[in-house]
């Protein structure tokens, strides 16, 4: 059964490939052991043990945090959408070095990162038209304070793209990815004191570039 991937935008440009999802395995005892039902850890064996498939549910599970991640850095969906594509071909690829000391979304995370700031590195960020990401207003919302909305978070997006590439990622992981600092610090490759010191340095910084933008402005 081929499956669609359903972490991209309404409307938004689908990448070209698919998901094939087998319905089940057997256990040791021979009974059917649905892919969808097992949890991470299981599938990787299974993947590691030539079933394919099983990283096929492993790519459906995780691929809308993914995405998500990978769109917090280059704010565009075709290059998330790329990206979120590189990353699961990378931990295919990699998925014996996968040690299982911490979980694997959170694996999943490092690389994703490390996709994204080897992709943003040496270039600017291009700003996301508001278009693209437009504020949806609650009934009744005043038109002019939605528009409002929205501009000031462009403003932070546009911000945080310019943070350093340590601060920013822990930034972004913390903040939108809602990870613990512990978790941060296994996805980072550092230790937890250095998530807090960069997450500190992270909303120092940024509040002073969003203050330098405000006292630009004629």
């Amino acid at each position: 059964m081929s499956t669609r991937a359903a972490a991209w935008p309404a409307g938004g440009i689908q990448p070209d490939w698919t998901l094939t999802v087998l319905p089940s395995t057997q256990d040791e005892s021979g009974r059917d052991e649905p892919l969808g039902d097992l949890d991470d850890r299981r599938l990787v064996e299974l993947c590691l043990a030539g079933r394919v498939d099983a990283f096929d549910v492993v790519v459906e599970r995780h691929q809308r945090v993914v995405y998500q991640l990978c769109f917090r850095f280059v704010r565009r969906h075709e290059d998330a959408a790329d990206l979120t594509q590189e990353v699961f071909l990378r931990a295919y690829r990699g998925l014996r070095r996968f040690r299982g000391d911490a979980t694997l979304a959170t694996w999943l995370h490092r690389i994703g990162v490390n996709v994204c700031l080897n992709k943003v590195a040496g270039r600017k960020v291009p700003e996301t038209p508001l278009d693209d990401a437009p504020h949806i207003p609650a009934a009744g919302d005043d038109p002019a304070v939605s528009f409002a909305k929205a501009r000031e978070g462009a403003r932070v997006r546009a911000a945080v793209a310019r943070l350093p590439r340590k601060q920013r990622a822990t930034l972004i992981l913390r903040v939108y990815q809602d990870l613990s600092h512990r978790e941060i610090a296994l996805a980072l490759g550092t230790t937890v004191g250095a998530v807090k010191a960069n997450f500190f340095h992270a909303l120092g910084n940024l509040k002073k570039i969003l203050a330098e933008e405000a006292s630009a402005k004629p």
